[in-house]
């Protein structure tokens, strides 16, 4: 069964923008999906859609096989949403926050409030819960965010940029906690401008640029399209000149940096034993870019030059 099942889905706005032009995507149940675009791509409406938040002009929307537009309730009922906004009462308690929110999906009070305790003890908020909310950090709101959307345990957790503006440290320990419910049999929708988590997290993704779905295929598969890779290399000792390799790119970024650029169809021994005969001797390598955000990149710009 699909988690999410979208058909010829279009959004035009009275103003007139067409932010949906005819969309299909279907997530399988279970899956962590990656859902990226530019600013402006159409993102925000799809989720809203989803989510009722926003009507469809036309198109079908179905959560494990239950129409969003004619079932809403039911449908609902499937679905937690992360939004981009911190958009609860700061003058309440975390505790109750969580509590109250259940309420409104037909949680007893009972088993709401057991609930809470166990996702706000989770995310690493229980000694937070009786204060008032606002003297939380961002951080910790965004981690509330999260236990308010799972207090009555959906089927399909979706989450709109959940670490904008987060600090490291608070990024991974949010991840480990929505790769634990994913493991667990949670559907989970990610929109991130953060293409590492993307990559790192997902096992699809769909891309979306100007109201239409560009790309829709597993990460590994995307990332097979790229053929070029750039790698950051330390060198031990200074030069004052970058090597010139036939079909490779080599630049001089300072005196111990290079950066290559190298094909696919190229081997990485060709560089080595170029710098080796010059007397360079490298000390670390890295890929200079999150590889998915360089394809991610790509595309736009191809689909931008591609547009009337």
């Amino acid at each position: 069964m699909n988690a999410l099942e979208v058909r010829q889905l279009r959004k035009t706005y009275n103003n007139g923008v067409e932010a949906l032009k005819g969309i299909d995507l279907c997530v399988a149940e279970g899956d962590f999906f990656a859902l990226l675009g530019p600013n402006g791509a159409g993102k925000s409406t799809l989720i809203g859609i989803v989510s009722s938040l926003v009507n469809a002009s036309s198109g079908e929307t179905r959560v494990f096989d239950i129409s969003v537009q004619r079932q809403r309730s039911q449908a609902m009922a499937q679905i937690g949403l992360v939004p981009q906004e911190v958009n609860f009462n700061q003058f309440e308690k975390p505790f109750d926050i969580v509590v109250n929110q259940a309420g409104y999906y037909g949680v007893p009070r009972r088993v709401a409030r057991e609930r809470a305790e166990y996702y706000l003890g989770k995310l690493g908020l229980w000694d937070k819960a009786f204060g008032m909310s606002r003297t939380l950090s961002g951080g910790m709101k965004r981690r509330l965010l999260i236990a308010r959307a799972m207090v009555h345990e959906p089927r399909l957790l979706i989450l709109d940029e959940p670490t904008a503006g987060v600090d490291i440290e608070i990024r991974r320990s949010m991840w480990k906690f929505i790769e634990e419910i994913n493991a667990a049999g949670t559907t989970v929708i990610l929109t991130t401008h953060y293409l590492e988590e993307a990559e790192n997290l997902c096992r699809n993704i769909a891309i979306i640029d100007q109201g239409q779905i560009v790309e829709n295929t597993s990460v590994k598969a995307l990332l097979g399209k790229l053929d070029i890779e750039t790698f950051v290399l330390d060198l031990r000792a200074p030069v004052s000149r970058a090597p010139v390799i036939e079909g490779i790119e080599v630049v001089l970024r300072d005196a111990t940096t290079l950066e290559a650029s190298i094909p696919k169809s190229r081997s990485l021994n060709r560089l080595f034993s170029q710098l080796e005969a010059e007397g360079m001797e490298v000390v670390s390598m890295r890929n200079k870019a999150n590889r998915l955000e360089e394809l991610f990149v790509r595309m736009v710009n191809l689909g931008q030059e591609s547009a009337p």
